[in-house]
């Protein structure tokens, strides 16, 4: 059993006084059902109801939506199913095949003597469906794959062993070599495995790379029937043109998804919303380009200049042409696609710790900063490099007009002229290293 970050937000959520049903959301097989059932167990009774496996209990809300009346009809289906009250948490799983079901949420919340949780993949675009949105009466949470903190806990790595190589970084003092180079080989391992569950689970079990790489295509395939089966109002051959282009457009020198490469004819207009479908559904992270460097930063990113993430880099693995794969194992060539494979991790750590994703080119093409992220009052570029090397655009960019830049890369950690060097493997703690230390300050 995989530990996750939502346990601890279960938890959390349990244990507090008054709290809502909740919404859990997120992609397919990101480990959804598995640390909800896991949860369960804290309880006297756990109730899980599939709306796809047993479609039969859609109909429990036919008499509206009372609780009463609901806890009827479901003990009418399973008599054995327990009612505790305080001690009973009631699981509506794969909630997308009847998104209806969150309008108990508020007779729940009103209620109050049973524990309520709705999961579902590609949740978040079915709200449309949903006839009483209950607005105020629930909390949700995003579940994503695994980042690379919960990578080292399924290797066995301890709060404290975390704790204490953050130490180093809050003090902005260099790694122990020892623990630099473990860490290098564990990332390297994270590289190639992702964060898919069942993937990291093999990966754990058998300590090869053997069989994770044919479990990343099938999951690759699982995605692309979800499109096939979930979308609605729009050209289902252009979100998956979209979906199975991302890996290619990546490999282009300024990494911009150009709609135009996608097809003889194909215009951005034709495309519109195909993009925002796979980002809602989890399947994908968007990064802006920026107008100008200001705040807020949403004010300023350009809706038609973007960059496509997948949301778990091991579909971008899965998505190699076998010659770059092979590349990329055999040469253990990590600048494939001009870099691409580390602005995808970075993209998806920076989304994991609750960052939007912008980045900045200005105009005639002379600065070109990865990512752009608020730090309290400042706004604070970063730049991904492969290989310990000049950082010409930050370089220039901190010269003229801000005052913090981050550079992650292959070399231990450091400070120079306002410039924080972090290795790759770190970018999981940036959020917890600005939030806990006063290098940047409130102004």
């Amino acid at each position: 059993m995989l530990k996750r970050k939502i346990d601890f937000f279960l938890l959390n959520w349990k244990n507090k006084e008054n709290h809502k049903p909740l919404i859990i959301s997120g992609a397919r097989q990101v480990g959804k059902t598995t640390s909800i059932r896991e949860f369960g167990k804290t309880y006297n009774s756990f109730i899980e109801i599939n709306f796809i496996f047993n479609p039969e209990y859609r109909d429990i809300f036919n008499n509206g939506f009372d609780v009463n009346s609901i806890i009827k009809e479901i003990s009418l289906l399973n008599p054995k199913f327990k009612f505790i009250e305080h001690n009973t948490l009631i699981f509506f799983d794969e909630v997308q095949a009847y998104p209806n079901a969150l309008t108990s949420f508020k007779p729940f919340a009103e209620d109050g003597r049973f524990d309520v949780i709705c999961s579902g993949s590609l949740l978040g675009i079915n709200y449309k469906q949903i006839s009483s949105i209950p607005v105020g009466f629930k909390e949700e949470y995003i579940m994503r794959s695994l980042d690379f903190e919960e990578f080292l806990w399924a290797n066995g790595y301890t709060f404290e062993h975390v704790n204490d190589i953050f130490s180093y970084m809050k003090k902005l003092l260099p790694l122990p070599i020892v623990y630099f180079n473990k860490l290098s080989q564990l990332y390297r391992d994270y590289i190639f495995v992702g964060g898919m569950p069942e993937v990291v689970n093999t990966f754990i079990k058998e300590n090869t790379f053997s069989n994770i790489f044919s479990i990343q295509k099938r999951i690759h395939k699982d995605f692309e029937d979800d499109i096939t089966n979930y979308v609605e109002g729009l050209d289902i051959a252009k979100v998956k043109n979209i979906y199975r282009h991302v890996s290619s457009q990546l490999a282009k020198d300024n990494h911009k998804f150009q709609i135009s490469q996608l097809g003889h004819g194909a215009r951005f207009r034709e495309y519109n919303g195909t993009e925002e479908w796979l980002k809602d559904a989890g399947i994908i992270n968007i990064a802006y380009n920026l107008e100008k460097l200001d705040l807020p930063l949403s004010s300023y990113e350009l809706k038609d200049y973007f960059r496509i993430y997948y949301a778990d880099h091991s579909l971008f693995i899965a998505n190699l042409d076998e010659e770059a794969k092979n590349d990329l194992i055999i040469n253990n060539n990590y600048n494939i696609y001009n870099g691409a494979l580390y602005e995808s991790l970075i993209s998806e750590e920076l989304i994991k710790q609750g960052y939007l994703l912008y980045f900045y080119k200005n105009g005639d093409s002379t600065i070109e900063l990865d990512f752009i992220i608020r730090v309290k009052n400042e706004i604070v570029p970063i730049e991904v490099k492969r290989k310990s090397g000049r950082t010409k655009s930050l370089d220039k960019i901190l010269n003229n007009s801000l005052k913090y830049g981050v550079k992650l890369t292959n070399s231990n950690i450091g400070f120079k002229n306002n410039k924080f060097t972090f290795p790759h493997f770190l970018s999981f703690l940036l959020k917890k290293f600005f939030n806990e230390t006063d290098y940047i300050n409130w102004e």
